[in-house]
């Protein structure tokens, strides 16, 4: 038998109709494979890897899932952003010690981002395997 792990997934409500493809993809993964999972909602992409910071000193999670997605507009805005949430969930799983995959599209269009959260090809379900990669090594 294989072990239970419980997973926590935080996801940004910004983009819901992007937002929600990708949670059903990693929600549908972690059904599959019975493991448990807790799901929580911030505004906006950058509120994700603070979101994780407190609930991972509240709570037992084995891996967690970011969830989200940023449109590149006509700025710079969107570089530095994804660059933020990158880097702090980066620190975080190398802090904590515990995988935290990345599921924060960083898209040019909107068309790209609804590709990206299908069913077809959905980057959460992707994510949730990544994370199994890592517990089961």
């Amino acid at each position: 038998m294989s072990k239970q792990y419980k997973f926590l997934i935080v996801a940004s409500n910004f983009y819901p109709k992007i937002t929600n493809g990708l949670l059903n993809g990693a929600i549908a993964e972690l059904k599959k494979r019975k493991y448990k999972y807790d799901l929580f909602k911030v505004n906006g992409s950058l509120e994700i890897p603070v979101q994780i910071s407190i609930l991972l000193k509240k709570k037992k999670y084995d891996a967690v899932i970011a969830v989200g997605c940023i449109i590149k507009g006509k700025t710079d805005h969107y570089e530095f952003i994804a660059n933020a949430i990158t880097n702090s969930l980066l620190a975080i799983s190398i802090e904590k010690r515990i995988p935290v995959s990345n599921t924060v599209l960083t898209c040019t269009t909107l068309k790209q981002a609804f590709d990206r959260s299908s069913k077809k090809l959905n980057r959460a379900k992707e994510a949730v395997l990544a994370a199994l990669s890592v517990l089961n090594n």
